[in-house]
């Protein structure tokens, strides 16, 4: 049986960000997926000009509920959220996820808490923050921040390994069960890599790549997708995070020599169900 994951995203036109970025590699991997879109623009907001309009409350809320009437949702897996786009859309995934644990008790909840990135700050509305931080980070069973991210929600500079765990063990004990680091990139590691670490309550692994000189949005919510959908089949933390770099890698390598940037997805498709090239993990706690 294929896994069956709910993702309650944003979506684009054009390039790979939020669902645009999490649906089709997580189909490439052989995992069933219900997108739903909380945006949909043409593009995603990293360019400064986009077209488009945040869906409604009530069109996202129906949606769901409509898929909640086919009766799938004793069979979901788990919940993906992301990208929000307005704050009041963040009562509505949470309801998602009450109501798939209800129908399904050993359903997961893998929060991505878009916030912000390194250099560009926060680029979400006004009370979404917030909300990641006080709600939807503690219903989580796993969150997914990047380095910006991490350090909002720790409310704590992070500079090196032992202040990158400590930031993420301080959010694991609000809730979440497992917090993976993405784009992480700190002052006793080589310049040249680039770093995802995750830990749970008994163990902690980072995995390094190179670091490709790209201007590419979308690779975290790849990121979070694929250690989710990774994690449900494994249990092991280790093991998604060494699948998830892995591919990651494909395809930002891929990207790079195309030149593009946006994500090669479609490009990198073999490699995303078949990376070739392994990035082993090394236990850091």
């Amino acid at each position: 049986m294929p896994l069956n994951i709910l993702s309650i995203q944003s979506s684009v036109a054009y390039g790979h960000v939020g669902n645009s970025a999490a649906v089709f590699p997580l189909q490439r991997i052989g995992v069933e997926v219900y997108p739903v879109n909380t945006v949909h623009f043409s593009n995603h907001t990293g360019y400064g000009t986009w077209r488009g309009l945040v869906l409604p409350v009530e069109a996202v809320a129906d949606v769901i509920r409509g898929i909640e009437e086919r009766q799938v949702f004793a069979r979901c897996d788990g919940v993906l959220s992301g990208y929000l786009g307005d704050v009041s859309l963040g009562k509505i995934v949470l309801e998602a996820v009450e109501k798939v644990r209800i129908a399904n008790p050993s359903a997961a909840y893998c929060c991505d808490p878009v916030i912000g990135d390194v250099g560009r700050g926060v680029f979400v509305r006004p009370g979404i923050p917030e909300f990641m931080r006080d709600h939807a980070v503690p219903a989580a069973t796993i969150v997914t921040p990047n380095q910006f991210e991490l350090e909002y929600l720790a409310d704590r500079k992070v500079t090196d390994l032992q202040s990158v765990l400590q930031a993420a063990e301080l959010i694991r004990t609000r809730g979440p069960r497992i917090v993976l680091v993405t784009s992480l990139r700190r002052a006793d590691a080589p310049e040249d890599r680039i770093e995802m670490l995750v830990l749970d309550k008994n163990e902690g692994y980072i995995a390094e790549t190179p670091l490709l000189p790209l201007n590419v949005n979308g690779a975290g919510d790849m990121a979070a997708a694929l250690f989710f959908a990774h994690w449900l089949r494994t249990a092991s933390i280790r093991e998604a995070l060494e699948l998830t770099t892995a591919t990651v890698f494909a395809v930002l390598e891929a990207t790079f020599r195309a030149g593009e940037r946006e994500m090669q997805l479609v490009e990198a498709q073999e490699s995303i169900a078949n990376p070739q090239r392994e990035f082993l993990a090394r236990r850091v706690s």
